[in-house]
């Protein structure tokens, strides 16, 4: 029905559907700092394992069907190129919050486990691309490799929240994540927890319609799948990440802003391995072009950036934000220039 559709009617279908879920997502944020005070599961791990799959939800859709239809280059692009794309709002929401470099203000744990988990998630597919053609049933081995490597991530990320064995240093910047009001604790998550599974439907419908209007892009007009999938859907699937973590920042939670964009992110990494087991042409990882390959190395090295960034927690840096921020934006705009030039 939506490939049939004009191209202004398909506008907007996509503008309503995109509208749909950054309206969710908005809802949701609020929802789960609420669950991470009735859980006591804390702002950076509801907002790394929670908020970041809820709000990764639409772009799931997109790469899963777009890999259905036979199209790797979109479904992987969508995916990697989301990644960089929503490691570039966490440099955005930095200018938000000024009173200092929101990675400083954030310290927390969870948030640099997660960090390195994506680093190590984001290195799989490298190296199964690099790798030599292998699948069986027509899904390359490092799919479930990554599946499991997530899986035991997550329950690794529980742990280092619960029993750290280290912490950061406090100052005056550093924004501690604690309940904003005490009797919130003692109140059941049940309802929150079901409204936001209503909202995380919202988002995987509107994920649908979106996906579909970019293979329609793709079929009718002659574009680029990879740019499509890295420079269209990724961005407009994204949006959930951006609207959720401005809300975070501005409603104080910074742990909730970080984990949300970082788990998130590690969240869609999966993307490839639903994507591989829908492409159903061999494997997904040797079937994408140079340009789905640098969106991946992009979303790497603005990974790397964000971990030295938490690492070194750079209290004020140019314009205050941190530089880590400065650097991250000048990676992606510099693949911007690179491939719509190439």
């Amino acid at each position: 029905m939506i490939s049939s559709l004009p191209l202004h009617f398909l506008i907007v279908a996509t503008f309503l559907a995109g509208a749909a879920v950054v309206i969710s997502s908005i809802r949701a944020t609020r929802l789960a700092d609420i669950i991470a005070d009735r859980t006591h599961m804390g702002e950076a791990l509801i907002g790394g394992l929670i908020l970041g799959g809820a709000t990764s939800i639409s772009g799931v859709i997109v790469s899963v069907t777009a890999a259905a239809s036979g199209d790797a280059s979109y479904a992987f692009s969508n995916a990697v190129g989301g990644i960089a794309a929503q490691t570039l709002f966490l440099a955005l929401a930095d200018i938000l919050h000024r009173r200092a470099n929101l990675e400083h203000a954030a310290a927390e744990p969870a948030n640099l486990f997660q960090t390195v988990m994506l680093i190590i998630l984001l290195s799989m597919p490298l190296a199964a691309i690099a790798g030599p053609e292998l699948a069986y049933f027509g899904v390359h081995p490092v799919s479930l490799l990554m599946f499991l490597a997530y899986i035991y991530g997550v329950r690794l990320t529980s742990e280092v929240r619960e029993r750290p064995m280290w912490r950061a240093v406090n100052t005056d910047e550093t924004r501690t994540d604690e309940p904003e009001d005490p009797d919130e604790a003692q109140r059941s998550a049940w309802g929150p927890a079901m409204a936001f599974a209503g909202l995380v439907v919202v988002m995987a419908l509107g994920g649908w319609v979106i996906g579909q209007s970019g293979q329609v892009l793709i079929a009718r007009y002659g574009l680029a799948s990879s740019l499509v999938g890295a420079v269209v859907t990724a961005v407009i699937t994204s949006l959930p990440e951006l609207v959720t973590t401005l809300v975070a920042v501005r409603r104080g939670a910074l742990q909730l802003a970080v984990g949300g964009i970082i788990g998130g992110n590690t969240f869609d990494t999966l993307f490839l391995v639903g994507a591989d087991i829908a492409y159903r042409d061999g494997s997904i990882y040797h079937a994408v072009s140079d340009n789905d390959l640098y969106w991946l190395a992009t979303g790497l090295l603005m990974t790397g950036v964000l971990l030295a960034g938490l690492i070194v927690r750079q209290r004020q840096g140019p314009g205050r934000i941190g530089m880590e921020s400065v650097l991250m934006m000048g990676i992606y705009g510099l693949a911007l220039v690179l491939v719509f030039n190439s």
